[in-house]
C-alpha cells in the first residue's frame, strides 16, 4: 500500500499545485488588466485624437486644393481667351490669303489665256504667211518649169 499512498500524495499535491498556479495566473491576469487599463484608455484617446486631426488636416488640404484649382482656372482663363483670339486672327488671315490667292490665280489664268490667244493669232498669221510664201514659190517654180519646157520641147 505504500505505492498507492505515494501516488495519491504525488497526484494530490500536483492537483493542489495546479490549483494554486491557476489561482496565481488568474490573479496575475486580473492585475495585468488593471495595470493595462489606463494605457488602453490612453491609446483609445490617442487614436480618437489622431483621427480627428487627420480629418481636420484633410479638410484644410481639400479647401486649399480647391482654392488652388480655382486660382489656376482664373489665371488660365485669360490665356484661353488669348488663344481663342489668336485662333480667330489666324482664321481671318488665312481667309484673306485664301481670297488673295484665288484672285491672283484667276488673274494669272486670264493673263495666260490672253497670251495664249495672242500666240495662237501670231502662229496663225505665220502659218498663213508661210502658206502664201510656199504657194508663191510653187507657182514660180511651176511657171519656170513650164516655160523651160516650152523653150526646149522633148521629143
Amino acid at each position: 500500500m505504500g505505492v498507492t499512498s505515494f501516488l495519491k500524495n504525488l497526484f494530490g499535491s500536483a492537483k493542489e499545485s495546479t490549483a494554486a498556479l491557476t489561482d496565481k495566473a488568474e490573479n496575475a491576469l486580473a492585475e495585468s488588466k488593471e495595470a493595462a487599463a489606463p494605457y488602453l484608455e490612453k491609446a483609445e484617446l490617442f487614436k480618437d485624437e489622431a483621427i480627428e486631426k487627420v480629418k481636420e488636416v484633410s479638410d484644410e488640404l481639400a479647401e486649399k486644393a480647391e482654392t488652388a484649382f480655382d486660382d489656376v482656372k482664373e489665371s488660365v482663363a485669360p490665356l484661353l481667351d488669348k488663344a481663342d483670339s489668336y485662333t480667330d486672327q489666324a482664321k481671318e488671315t488665312i481667309s484673306e490669303f485664301s481670297d488673295k490667292t484665288a484672285d491672283l490665280l484667276e488673274k494669272t489664268i486670264d493673263s495666260i489665256k490672253e497670251n495664249a490667244e495672242e500666240a495662237i493669232e501670231k502662229v496663225e498669221d505665220f502659218a498663213q504667211d508661210a502658206k502664201a510664201t510656199i504657194e508663191e514659190k510653187i507657182d514660180t517654180f511651176t511657171e519656170r518649169n513650164a516655160s523651160s519646157e516650152i523653150a526646149s520641147p522633148k521629143e
